[in-house]
């Protein structure tokens, strides 16, 4: 298995899950506020527990970046920059101008930046290993692997308010 065939949502699943952060409620707050309020979602929860991801994935990065020393450079900003603009041809000084007028873009740009690269740092220190299984090893695994998920999956059924869905009857003429 190659590193680049490690996702990114692999990475960043294996941090949540091997990391536990107490989440301030002011962080899931103002998280929460960021978020587009649509009339028709009526699932808070599903909000409040994706906001706590990304809070606790990011402090979890930022940790990472910091203990690292990794920074974001202005020339990678501007090649970052360089870039958008050479793909929006005809466009070059709107992009130029929203950059220059929105500093809050540019601090998005530089946040994602500096996310990609502490996923390409963490990928650099994987070490990948190969081992061979027999078919039992492998069933057992499979096994195991399909029997978490379904308790997973149970538990998470039961968080969810599901109504019961009423059968129409279809007469044929």
């Amino acid at each position: 298995m190659a590193l680049n065939s490690i996702s990114k949502k692999e990475i960043l699943d294996q941090l949540e899950k091997n990391h536990k952060v107490d989440v301030p409620q002011n962080l899931i707050d103002n998280e929460l506020k960021s978020i587009p309020k649509n009339p028709e979602s009526k699932n808070n929860d599903k909000n409040i527990e994706s906001a706590k991801k990304r809070i606790t994935l990011g402090l979890i990065l930022n940790e990472y970046g910091e203990a690292n020393k990794i920074k974001v450079t202005e020339d990678e900003i501007k090649n970052e920059i360089q870039k958008q603009v050479k793909s929006m041809p005809g466009q070059e000084k709107f992009v130029f101008e929203y950059y220059q007028k929105n500093p809050s873009a540019t601090q998005h740009l530089q946040s994602s930046l500096y996310e990609e690269k502490i996923i390409q740092f963490i990928k650099s220190k994987i070490n990948l290993t190969k081992k061979e299984l027999t078919i039992k090893e492998a069933e057992k695994l499979i096994t195991t692997f399909n029997e978490e998920n379904k308790a997973k999956a149970s538990t998470d059924d039961k968080k969810k308010d599901t109504k019961p869905i009423k059968s129409k009857k279809i007469s044929k003429k």
